[in-house]
C-alpha cells in the first residue's frame, strides 16, 4: 500500500466534478486573460521577458555551439520553441528554450544522423511528448526517484564541462573530437602544447565577470556582461581567438522559412531512439523545471497541458531549423524573480530575441568562443545539486549506491541507460526497504486491519467541537516514497493563506524514502514564506533522523509527539482554544498494489 494522507475530519464527501478535457488542457495564457489582464500586467510581464531574454542570449548561442549546432539555431529554437512553450503550455511562468541537460544527446545525433537527422528526431520528440500529455501520462514522470534526478543532473553537468575544455584552453586538435569522455581526455591531453594564452584569459576572464556579479550585484546580467565584454576585448585588441564569425560565419540577420527535414522510414527508424531519449528528457526536464517555479510562487501548473505546449514548441522548432526545446529551471526561476504575471512574459522574451536576431546580429561575430565555454563551465558548476548529492552519500547506502550508479552511468554509458537502470535500481532498493520495514516495525503495519466501533486505537479520534479554521491537520498512512510523493505534496501543498498551523501526522509512516523527505522539505520552506507554521507528530527516530538529514530541523518545523500534545501547547501558546483541522473534505487515497 502507498502512502496516503487524510484530513483529521470527515464530514460527508461528495464525490468531486471530474474536469473535462478542455479544462485540463487549456493553456494557462487563456486562464491569465479570462482573469484579467491590463497594462500593469503587461509591464511586469515586459520587465521579466527582458531579463531572462538577456539571461537567455549567451545561453542559446552557447548551448547551441556545444551541441554540434550553429548559434543562429540555438536562437531559433529559443525564439520558435520558447514562444510556443509560454504560449501553450501548462504553467504560468515556464521559459522554454535550448537546455544544457540535451547537449550530450544532441551532440551525439548530430554526430549519428548529421543535421538532418537531429531536426527529425526533434520533430518526433514533440509528437511523442504531445501524445503523453494528451493520453494523460505526464503525471507518472514525476514517480521518477529522487536520487536518479540529482544523479543524472550531476553527470550531465560533467559532460559539458568535459565538452568545454577545447574552447575553454584553444586547443587545436588534429583528430575531430570524439564524443565519449574516455576517449575525449587522451586527445585533449595530446593537444595541450596548443593551447591559447589569449582563449585562456577571455574564458578565466568570463567565469570571474559572471561570479563576481552574482555576489556583488546579483541582479546585474553577468553572463551577457561577460560575453558583450570579451567581444569588445577580441575586436579592439585584435585578439587571434576562434570567434563565432570565423567557425560560424556569424548569425544571419534574419530568420529562416519553415520547411520539413528528409523523412523516409528508413530515417525515421534510425532516429527513432534519439527522439525518444528527448522526449523522456525533455519531459523530466520541463515538469521539474515547473515545479520549481511552483514552489516559488504557490501556483500549479498542469503537467499534461505542460507536455503538449512542449509537444507543439519542439514541432515548430524543427520546422525552422532549430533542434530541443524545453522547459529551463535557471531562465524560469529568472522570470519568476524578475516578476513576471504570467506566460506573457516568456512570449516577450523571445520577441525581445528576435529583435536581437534582426537587429544586432553582426555584432555576434565578434563573440569568442571561450567566453561562451566559461559561461557554460558556470552553467554545468551550477547544475550540480552540490548539497542535494552530499546529502544522498551520507543518508544511506541504497540512496548512495542510486545515486552513484547514475551519475556514473551517465558520464560513462549514456544517459537513457543511467535513468532506466537509476529507475530500477530505485524500485528495488524501496522493496527491499518494505521488507525490512514490515519485520521490524511490527506496531506500524503497512495495511491496518479493520476495527470495531470502540475498540482500542493507538489514535484519538477527531473531536469535532474542538475545530479552528486556523490548524489544519493532515495523517499520512503507509511508505510515503517516490510513488507517492508527488500525490502528497499536491494534497499538502493545498494549504490556504488563513490556516496559521499545519500539522502533518507521520504516526503511521513505517518509512519514508529521499524523494518523500525531499517533498516535506519544500513544502516546509513554502509554508515558511507564508507564515504558517509546521510541526511534525508521530515520527519514529528512524523517520527522524531521515528529516534531519534533510534539512528538516527546528525553526524550520517542529516536532511532537503526538498531534494532541502539539494542540495541548497551542492552546497554553495561544491562551485561548486553538485545536482541531480543517474541515475541508479534501481526501487524497494512493493506489493500493
Amino acid at each position: 500500500m502507498t502512502a496516503r494522507t487524510e484530513p483529521i475530519s470527515q464530514p460527508p464527501i461528495s464525490k468531486p466534478r471530474q474536469p473535462t478535457f478542455a479544462e485540463l488542457f487549456t493553456p494557462k495564457l487563456v486562464t491569465i486573460l479570462r482573469e484579467g489582464y491590463g497594462l500593469s500586467n503587461f509591464r511586469a510581464d515586459a520587465i521579466a521577458g527582458l531579463t531572462v531574454a538577456i539571461v537567455a542570449l549567451p545561453l542559446s548561442m552557447a548551448i547551441a555551439i556545444a551541441s554540434g549546432a550553429s548559434p543562429a539555431q540555438g536562437l531559433y529554437t529559443a525564439i520558435f520553441g520558447g514562444f510556443l512553450v509560454s504560449a501553450l503550455g501548462g504553467s504560468r511562468f515556464q521559459i522554454g528554450g535550448p537546455a544544457g541537460a540535451f547537449i550530450v544527446l544532441v551532440a551525439a545525433t548530430v554526430q549519428a544522423h548529421g543535421m538532418d537527422g537531429l531536426i527529425l528526431a526533434t520533430m518526433l520528440s514533440g509528437l511523442i511528448l504531445a501524445a503523453i500529455g494528451f493520453l494523460q501520462l505526464g503525471t507518472y514522470i514525476k514517480f521518477m526517484p529522487y536520487p536518479v534526478t540529482v544523479g543524472f543532473t550531476a553527470g550531465i553537468a560533467v559532460i559539458i564541462f568535459a565538452s568545454q575544455i577545447k574552447d575553454l584552453l584553444g586547443l587545436r586538435l588534429g583528430v575531430p573530437e570524439p564524443g565519449p569522455l574516455l576517449d575525449k581526455l587522451p586527445v585533449l591531453w595530446s593537444s595541450l602544447p596548443t593551447a591559447s594564452p589569449a582563449a585562456v584569459g577571455l574564458a578565466l576572464g568570463s567565469i570571474g565577470i559572471i561570479t563576481g556579479l552574482k555576489v556583488l550585484r546579483p541582479h546585474w546580467p553577468g553572463m551577457l556582461i561577460a560575453v558583450a565584454g570579451s567581444a569588445a576585448v577580441t575586436a579592439g585588441l585584435g585578439l587571434k581567438v576562434a570567434t563565432i564569425g570565423t567557425d560560424f560565419g556569424g548569425i544571419p540577420p534574419g530568420l529562416p522559412m519553415p520547411s520539413l527535414p528528409a523523412i523516409t522510414l528508413d530515417k525515421i527508424q534510425a532516429v527513432l531512439p534519439s527522439a525518444v531519449s528527448f522526449a523522456l528528457l525533455g519531459s523530466i526536464e520541463s515538469l521539474l523545471s515547473a515545479v520549481v517555479a511552483d514552489g516559488m510562487t504557490g501556483r500549479r501548473h498542469r503537467s499534461n497541458c505542460e507536455l503538449v505546449g512542449q509537444g507543439a514548441a519542439n514541432v515548430a522548432s524543427a520546422l525552422f531549423g532549430g533542434f530541443c526545446v524545453t522547459g529551463t529551471i535557471a531562465r524560469t526561476a529568472t522570470n519568476v524573480r524578475a516578476g513576471a504575471h504570467g506566460p506573457v512574459s516568456g512570449m516577450l522574451h523571445s520577441a525581445f530575441l528576435l529583435v536581437f536576431v534582426l537587429v544586432a546580429a553582426p555584432l555576434a561575430s565578434f563573440i569568442p568562443l571561450a567566453s561562451l565555454a566559461g559561461v557554460l563551465a558556470v552553467v554545468s558548476w551550477n547544475m550540480v545539486e552540490k548539497p542535494a548529492f552530499a546529502l544522498l552519500l551520507r543518508s544511506s547506502r541504497g540512496d548512495a549506491a542510486v545515486l552513484l550508479s547514475t551519475f556514473l552511468l551517465t558520464i560513462f554509458r549514456g544517459l537513457s541507460e543511467a535513468i532506466v537502470i537509476g529507475f530500477a535500481l530505485g524500485s528495488v532498493l524501496f522493496i527491499h526497504r518494505m521488507s525490512k520495514v514490515t519485520a521490524i516495525e511490527s506496531q506500524t503495519p503497512f495495511v491496518a486491519e479493520d476495527r470495531p466501533d470502540g475498540a482500542s486505537s493507538a489514535r484519538t479520534p477527531y473531536n469535532e467541537a474542538a475545530a479552528d479554521p486556523d490548524v489544519v491537520i493532515y495523517r499520512i498512512s503507509g511508505v510515503f516514497f517516490f510513488g507517492a510523493a508527488a500525490s502528497i505534496g499536491s494534497v499538502l501543498d493545498r494549504i490556504a493563506d488563513t490556516h496559521r498551523v499545519l500539522i502533518v501526522d507521520f504516526g503511521a509512516v513505517p518509512f519514508l524514502d529521499s524523494t518523500a523527505a525531499n517533498t516535506i522539505e519544500g513544502l516546509a520552506h513554502k509554508a515558511a514564506r507564508r507564515g504558517v507554521k509546521v510541526i511534525l507528530t508521530g515520527t519514529s527516530h528512524a523517520l527522524r533522523q531521515d528529516l534531519f538529514n534533510h534539512g528538516l530541523k527546528p525553526p524550520l518545523v517542529a516536532y511532537e509527539r503526538t498531534i494532541e500534545v502539539s494542540l495541548r501547547k497551542l492552546r497554553r501558546n495561544d491562551g485561548r482554544m486553538t485545536a482541531g483541522a480543517d474541515v475541508s473534505a479534501e481526501t487524497w487515497r494512493g493506489n493500493e498494489g
